[in-house]
């Protein structure tokens, strides 16, 4: 295979050439997954060497020469064989002596070292790029919900005004839901494990030099920072690995949530919030003034794309006996998940960093129906007090409300059968009636204590 660079535009994945992340290329690529996998068959000569079966001489040329192979030259050598792990090994000990020959790939087969590389990858791939960057976006929403937090908004249920909250109030739903994910995204990662157990999982190959094969397999995956399988077949269990890219998937349906939530606010009618809009740039190619919600629309879309695909890594948990070759393939798709889920982390982070916040239309969408809302606190008061069938009371006073277009407080203030009940209201109770917006909770106090909760949580653990 020729060295030449393939032109960008002549890639077949989108997510190579319009959603990539440039910060995850040394982990996520094909070169680095060469990297990857040729780190763990150092790691396999250092280990040998440290338990005497070769000199460390012999590991340090394994090294070098590892070091040096390209995912070009291994594809070349694989289209001449026909296996992608013995052309890794091939091109290594083309670059060694004789006498280091022996030692590449001893007691290995291909999935200890492609697993145990993947882990490491990923697990890499996670700590130093995604969950950083998954932080950045958790600032970034505890900045809003702490703005925001004394905001009134109309709350919505069924896509309709139901009870007032603050916009701050919202937002800090996402704070604590995202927040959650950082955690399930960390954990599972350092969850993830590596295998060195041979052909069918047995320790054959190993235990022909070992006393305690297991012991060589937690040394060896223990320098990589990895843990060992319980117990493997060929291939590592697939939980783990599920496991990570579930927490994943599952963190990629908040930013989906949150896109939907806030494209929904973005809408002409309502206009609560709005994307930053810039100069020059086109929201149609046909209507001039259009501000389309195009970043939420994004993030939503890539969702789409990524979240079926965990259907294919519970697939992947099956496979025959000690292996079948059903995951090879699929498998090699993961990569662009981890790509298209950080993109869009980036993409929020940047968009929330300047959300704007109308809160003149915010007050107007509260002020269309702001005397229905004392619906709720009317009936439940009454009852207190001793009505006998609150609830279909005050529904009816709504209907007359809907009908005639009086305020439904005023309604309610001026019926007499209710005179006695609303007496016995204490002021405090009474000025819900008359003021809605005062009916709105513990929304500020629950925002402050969630935005707390999370900068706590996450500065404990070194993320913030």
């Amino acid at each position: 295979m020729s060295e030449k660079k393939v032109p960008l535009f002549s890639l077949f994945s989108p997510t190579d050439y319009r959603y990539g992340v440039k910060e995850l290329e040394p982990y996520l690529s094909e070169e680095a997954y060469v990297q990857y996998k040729a780190t763990v068959e150092v790691a396999l000569a250092k280990t040998l060497a440290a338990k005497g079966i070769c000199t460390k001489q012999t590991a340090d040329e394994i090294e070098r020469a590892a070091t040096t192979v390209t995912a070009a030259e291994v594809y070349a050598e694989e289209e001449r064989i026909r296996h992608d792990i013995r052309a890794l090994a091939n091109l290594i000990r083309n670059r060694v002596s004789d006498s280091a020959k022996p030692f590449v790939h001893l007691t290995a087969t291909s999935y200890d070292i492609v697993d145990t590389a993947n882990a490491l990858r990923y697990k890499d791939a996670a700590r130093k790029v995604v969950i950083p960057d998954m932080a950045k976006l958790e600032r970034a929403l505890i900045t809003l919900a702490d703005r925001e937090k004394g905001t009134v908004q109309m709350g919505r249920t069924h896509g309709q005004h139901a009870e007032p909250i603050t916009f701050g109030f919202a937002v800090a739903q996402y704070v604590s839901r995202w927040g959650n994910r950082i955690l399930a995204v960390k954990e599972s990662s350092e969850r993830l494990v590596g295998k060195f157990s041979g052909a069918v999982g047995a320790y054959n190959a190993s235990s022909l030099f070992f006393s305690d094969p297991e012991a060589f397999e937690s040394d060896l995956l223990a320098s990589l920072e990895l843990i060992p399988a319980e117990i493997s077949t060929q291939i590592a269990p697939a939980e783990p690995m599920a496991d990570f890219f579930h927490s994943v998937v599952s963190a990629f349906g908040v930013l989906a949530n949150f896109s939907r939530d806030m494209r929904n606010l973005q809408r002409s009618e309502i206009g609560e919030v709005g994307e930053p809009f810039e100069a020059q740039q086109v929201g149609s190619s046909t209507m001039p003034q259009k501000r389309n919600p195009l970043n939420f629309e994004n993030v939503e879309s890539a969702w789409k794309r990524a979240m079926p695909q965990m259907v294919t890594v519970y697939l992947d948990q099956v496979s025959e006996h000690q292996r079948d070759l059903t995951n090879s393939l699929s498998q090699r798709y993961l990569p662009e998940l981890l790509i298209l889920f950080d993109s869009s982390i980036r993409r929020l982070t940047r968009i929330t960093r300047n959300l704007r916040v109308d809160k003149n239309n915010m007050q107007k969408s509260f002020e269309m129906e702001k005397d229905k809302v004392i619906a709720e606190p009317l009936y439940i008061l009454l009852s207190y007090y001793g009505h006998p069938d609150a609830h279909e009371y005050v529904r009816r006073l709504t209907e007359k409300s809907y009908r005639t277009g009086k305020p439904l407080n005023t309604i309610a203030l001026e019926d007499k059968e209710l005179k006695p009940y609303l007496d016995r209201f204490t002021p405090t109770q009474k000025s819900v009636l008359e003021d809605p917006a005062r009916y709105m909770g513990i929304a500020v106090a629950k925002t402050e204590r969630v935005i707390h909760t999370w900068e706590n949580r996450l500065r404990s653990t070194g993320l913030f």
